[in-house]
């Protein structure tokens, strides 16, 4: 007992040295037994605090900031595509240089990586939206 005195708070302290161990008491288990009929030993003053959701301004402030952290997070993707794109079409020009006898070939998978590289871009577009107007 001695060591919960010294390591609780000063009100704390003060309600269990005064013998008041209903006061401090959780608060559902005060509302429990609220309902119940008093009798006169075990009588406990009925506190009127109500638990409801409230969100105030500051986690407001908190999730609108989490969400365009998460939206720039997202669209870091998108200069990954840019480069992604970049290296294909200069892979492009460089195999053109080496063998000019397959145009048509390199060219059809230059545009299959471009394809691949753009969707990924998009895909991480779409993922910062909706983060930002879907949450």
């Amino acid at each position: 007992m001695n060591q919960l005195l010294k390591s609780s708070s000063p009100l704390l302290r003060m309600a269990i040295a005064q013998g008041r161990a209903h006061s401090v008491r959780p608060l559902s288990t005060v509302l429990a037994t609220s309902n119940q009929q008093p009798n006169s030993v075990t009588a406990l003053p009925v506190i009127s605090q109500s638990r409801s959701l409230q969100t105030s301004v500051a986690l407001r402030d908190i999730d609108s900031a989490a969400k365009y952290i998460g939206a720039g997070a997202a669209t870091v993707g998108v200069a990954g595509a840019g480069a992604g794109i970049g290296t294909v079409f200069g892979s492009l020009v460089i195999g053109y240089a080496r063998n000019p006898s397959l145009k048509q070939q390199l060219f059809s998978y230059a545009i299959l990586g471009f394809a691949l590289s753009e969707a990924m871009g998009l895909f991480c577009l779409m993922m910062a939206f909706m983060l930002l107007f879907a949450f």
